[in-house]
């Protein structure tokens, strides 16, 4: 069985990345926009869309708001076995770091879902990042009202 484990640092703060992560979803709008182009629930399970056109079945396993930590187990014609998990961890006080970890077989897959998990970081540190200007452009916004209201 294959594992791959990524990871990421991403310029805010846990609470916000969580937000986003545990939004299972609307990854498709909030978390990895373009990556993923679409996401349905269904019950405990979700059907995911990727750009490239892989079409992925995945079961809802936990989203653990005590440990940030969200869970699932993919289904598809390309896997005989997979689980994953994606957590977050504080650095400091605008910074966290998000663990992803996958099991799967057969092996002879595990180098093209390395790269899916790679871009699917990439995707999330910079949709969040890029967010993070907004958010706290409203927050300060919201701010300067009340001071003035």
């Amino acid at each position: 069985m294959a594992a791959i484990h990524k990871e990421i640092e991403i310029e805010r703060n846990k609470e916000f990345v969580w937000d986003a992560i545990r939004d299972v979803g609307a990854i498709h709008k909030r978390l990895v926009p373009g990556f993923v182009v679409d996401c349905q629930l269904e019950g405990d399970w979700r059907i995911v869309t990727f750009a490239n056109g892989m079409v992925v079945r995945e079961l809802i396993v936990d989203v653990d708001d005590e440990t940030c930590r969200h869970s699932w187990s993919a289904r598809g014609e390309s896997f005989t076995h997979h689980n994953a998990s994606i957590q977050v961890f504080p650095e400091d006080r605008d910074k966290c770091r998000v663990v992803w970890i996958a099991d799967l077989m057969p092996n002879e897959v595990a180098e093209a879902v390395g790269e899916m998990i790679q871009h699917g970081l990439n995707t999330m540190k910079q949709t969040l990042e890029n967010n993070s200007a907004d958010s706290d452009q409203v927050i300060a916004s919201v701010s300067r009202i009340q001071q003035t209201g």
